[in-house]
């Protein structure tokens, strides 16, 4: 039979932490339709096409907890939607990108599932999701499925959305070490942290880089000039504005020289060891395409080496290796690259592979044609059998010998760094031999590069890799710091609007710039910058984006949550105030209809608080106080009186807690309690007369106390809340006087 495609009714694309995860997400909702009745196990040779189309879906260990669990799942009988979960992630796999996490459940309509799975970026999980069903179909019907084409284009989309390995290495390890990320646009700016406490890369350039530095060391021969000033030994050389002038320059050099452009970069347009006339000449042409001018240099005998320099340290190095060929007398000097030298695995178009491929007839070729007709051939001759032939000179640094470096050479590298004004750099060295100094082997630094690539040191092609991304960052952040600003989550559909602003008031009179992403709109420093609803992902991510924020509070809905996910990775402190009813848009469009559902929406934004941080809980709701125990940090009970069961429980265990005694709210830690203020103190009688609920004002104080601010700022804030400015800073002056 020919079974009718599986429809998709709804993909979302979840960007923070949310009910499954805390990575980005793709979340499909599907109908299976007459599927439902059809698992793996019921369709002939449904897995066979699979495994022969996707033979690496052996690795994913499934719930079984093993290698080739899936697969025993294939055999017993699983349903499509758990099949589309694996194939999508496989795809993406298989296309360069990571996709380490999935889930597929069937809700309560029979035949519907929710898929999710994880995504390097959203077009690329749309677009792998849909191949997946395709795929599946095809399995399914018993008929033909390009996957050489689907991994092909899925490839490409990852190539062009998904981080480069450079900026990818730097995430990574910022990532590993706690330290949150944002992408500031599709190409490889990111910010690392938030807020005031963030930093900026691009790839392998920081916003400690200097722009001057960066222009100095695209200028070859500037660069060389101020590094020969401070000792450092460099080939001397000449700019040449002419052919004519190139074959001048060499003659006065002395042959062989290295012919290269002034500002060219990746090795493009540079000439080595050329030690003729005519091969001058030819060189000139090459470099004078890549970059404004032309250079002439000594041609410097040795190995070339990248030394990359992050900070005041030398963190890795590579050797460079010659890429050559060897005549067996019958194939073509192009037919021998292809089989000799493309044939390496190393070696592709994309930008995920340490070496390129080598293609004599496109614009990067023409440095290794070049080369080859130094050597009197052309891509179309036979060399004899036995003759080696030098293909590609440069280019080629994946061979790592970090631990080979000399520590004078290092003091010279670290020395040019510094010279140019760089804080990331790769330097380019010249040596016969990197393990001895460079006075001793004539070696010279040949060129100083601004936003030095990474992959030759995460993906050498020989030797180990080197953790070039930590290094960066521990550049960036010093030993103790987390780029993190104090970051307040408050969940609820109780008053949440009103304690967020309670909190961020606190916060501001605290001595914090702090921004507020809540129901009546979007504050920063207690300016009202829209009125706009501003609890969703975008509205809140431009406060985590703003220097000038010291912290951040966001009021958040289980809606929000479900719809987009969170728009930060952790929080110091979450607050619960109470568990929301289910509703008809929830139950229409997440199928939310228990309590328990719903407690695992609500139980996310406990989920994301650090273990330096604190739960604030309402110990009056019952069904709130069963989150404490997924709290990683601390929790802070509120109760409207203190004889609520669960408050003296924790206070009986050492624990804080906030609530009312004889009209005070009231402090406590274990048996040691303070009085904040009565009741019935004016101002704040005000504030319930208004409108606001003692238990929001409760959780307000507890919020602010678990934030560390002192009991006597949170009375006085509390107290002015809503004031003018000067009467606040005459009470919070006094208070601090």
């Amino acid at each position: 039979m020919a079974f009718k495609d599986i429809q998709i009714l709804r993909m979302n694309y979840l960007r923070g932490p949310n009910i499954w995860t805390y990575r980005p997400i793709i979340e499909a909702l599907i109908d299976l339709g007459e599927m439902e009745d059809h698992p793996s196990n019921k369709i002939d040779g449904f897995n066979d096409r699979i495994n022969a189309w996707l033979p690496g879906l052996v690795e994913h260990h499934c719930g079984v907890g093993h290698r080739g669990g899936f697969l025993t799942r294939l055999v017993g009988g699983t349903w499509m939607g758990h099949i589309m979960e694996h194939v999508s992630i496989e795809l993406q796999l298989l296309a360069g990108a990571r996709a380490e996490f999935g889930k597929a459940r069937e809700i309560s309509k029979r035949g519907i599932y929710k898929v999710v799975f994880r995504t390097e970026h959203e077009e690329l999980g749309r677009e792998s999701f849909l191949a997946a069903r395709e795929l599946v179909m095809a399995a399914a019907n018993n008929k033909p499925f390009d996957i050489a084409a689907t991994v092909e284009r899925l490839k490409k989309i990852a190539d062009l959305r998904c981080l480069g390995p450079s900026t990818a290495c730097i995430v990574d390890a910022a990532v590993e070490r706690k330290t949150p990320f944002i992408r500031l646009t599709e190409g490889n700016l990111v910010q690392l942290g938030y807020g005031a406490k963030q930093r900026r890369i691009w790839t392998a350039e920081t916003d400690r880089t200097s722009a001057i530095a960066e222009s100095i060391s695209s200028d070859k021969d500037l660069t060389k000039r101020l590094l020969t000033q401070c000792g450092i030994p460099v080939p001397e050389g000449q700019i040449v504005k002419t052919a004519d002038e190139a074959w001048e320059a060499a003659q006065d050099i002395g042959l062989p020289v290295v012919v290269k452009p002034l500002d060219g970069n990746r090795g493009w347009g540079v000439s080595l060891d050329v030690n003729t006339e005519a091969g001058v000449r030819q060189a000139w042409v090459a470099a004078e395409k890549e970059g404004s001018e032309v250079l002439i240099e000594r041609y410097v005998r040795g190995d070339e080496h990248r030394v990359l320099v992050v900070g005041d340290r030398v963190v890795a190095a590579t050797r460079g290796e010659t890429a050559y060929i060897t005549g067996d007398g019958t194939s073509t000097v192009e037919q021998l690259i292809d089989s000799q030298i493309n044939t390496d695995p190393r070696r592709g178009i994309a930008e995920g592979f340490p070496l390129d491929l080598i293609r004599l007839h496109t614009p990067r070729g023409e440095m290794s044609l070049l080369e080859i007709q130094r050597q009197g051939l052309e891509p179309s001759s036979v060399p004899e059998k036995g003759r080696i032939v030098v293909v590609q000179r440069n280019g080629n640094l994946n061979n790592d010998v970090t631990d080979l470096v000399h520590p004078e050479v290092a003091a010279v590298a670290t020395l040019a760094a510094r010279v140019i004004g760089l804080d990331i750099a790769g330097i380019d060295i010249v040596t016969q031999d990197i393990s001895r100094p460079l006075e001793e082997t004539k070696g010279a630094i040949i060129e100083v590069n601004a936003g030095p690539g990474l992959l030759m040191h995460v993906k050498p092609a020989v030797g180990q890799p080197r953790p070039v991304g930590k290094a960066i960052v521990e550049h960036l952040f010093g030993p103790n710091e987390s780029g993190r600003i104090p970051v307040v989550g408050i969940s609820g559909s109780q008053q949440t609007t009103e304690l967020s602003q309670l909190v961020a008031w606190l916060l501001h009179l605290s001595g914090k710039r702090t921004g507020l992403a809540c129901k009546d709109g979007l504050y920063m420093d207690q300016q009202h910058l829209g009125k706009t609803d501003s609890r969703g992902f975008e509205a809140s991510e431009r406060l985590l984006i703003n220097r000038a924020l010291d912290a951040a509070v966001f009021e958040t809905t289980p809606a929000h949550i479900l719809d987009e996910g969170l728009a930060y990775d952790r929080c110091l402190v979450g607050v619960v105030t109470n568990m929301p009813a289910t509703n008809d848009v929830l139950i229409e469009k997440h199928d939310i209809q228990t309590a328990e559902q719903m407690r695992t929406v609500v139980r996310t934004q406990i989920d994301l608080v650090l273990p330096e941080g604190a739960a604030v809980l309402n110990a009056d709701e019952e069904a709130v106080t069963t989150l404490a125990e997924l709290s990683d940090g601390e929790v802070v009970y509120y109760a409207k009186q203190q004889d609520n069961a669960t408050l003296m429980a924790h206070l009986q265990a050492g624990g804080r807690a906030v609530f009312c005694k004889d009209g005070h709210v009231t402090l406590a830690r274990g048996d040691q309690e303070t009085q904040l203020f009565h009741l019935d103190l004016e101002l704040i009688a005000r504030l319930l007369k208004d409108g606001l609920h003692i238990s929001t004002l409760l959780a307000a104080v507890a919020t602010a106390w678990s934030l560390d601010i002192a009991p006597l700022l949170i009375r006085a804030g509390l107290k002015n809340f809503g004031q003018q400015n000067q009467h606040v800073a005459k009470d919070v002056a006094r208070m601090n006087g």
